[in-house]
């Protein structure tokens, strides 16, 4: 569905003496998918016959910009809801939840619903369509 690539989280890949190096950085600081994307890059390339390395770098951060305009419309389909812009500059602390313009992935309403600023992982929040009543995710600008 998704390549690390179309995720923006693939940073580098090079070779040296010992095989290949590839360099990622996650999404968010904690992320629990860095053990699974880095397991599944290993044995990847140990099938098609590399000796991989796999590094994480923490810089620059990852910025749901990052995204390709491939990644998204893959999201899209997949019938998750795709970040906009991510805010520029200082960042103000608010405590009351995060208004988002963005539409149902289903059913293209702009009536939608926040049920819970955070889904199964930090970096979704979650909405209900109010038209078509179908829950949804959405991954969270950074």
């Amino acid at each position: 569905m998704l390549t690390l690539a179309d995720l923006g989280v693939l940073r580098e890949v090079r070779e040296d003496a010992d095989g290949v190096v590839v360099t990622i950085t996650p999404t968010y600081s904690g992320c629990p998918a860095m053990a699974t994307m880095r397991d599944d890059l290993v044995h990847r390339l140990a099938d098609a016959g590399y000796a991989a390395r796999v590094e994480v770098s923490l810089t620059p951060a990852w910025s749901s910009d990052d995204i390709t305009a491939h990644g998204r419309a893959a999201l899209r389909e997949h019938g998750l809801s795709v970040p906009g812009p991510a805010p520029q500059g200082p960042v103000t602390l608010n405590l009351l939840p995060t208004r988002r313009a963005l539409t149902c992935p289903r059913c293209g309403s702009a009536e939608v619903s926040l049920t819970s600023e955070f889904g199964p992982t930090a970096c979704k929040a979650l909405y209900r369509c109010i038209d078509c009543l179908e829950p949804f995710e959405h991954i969270k600008e950074i």
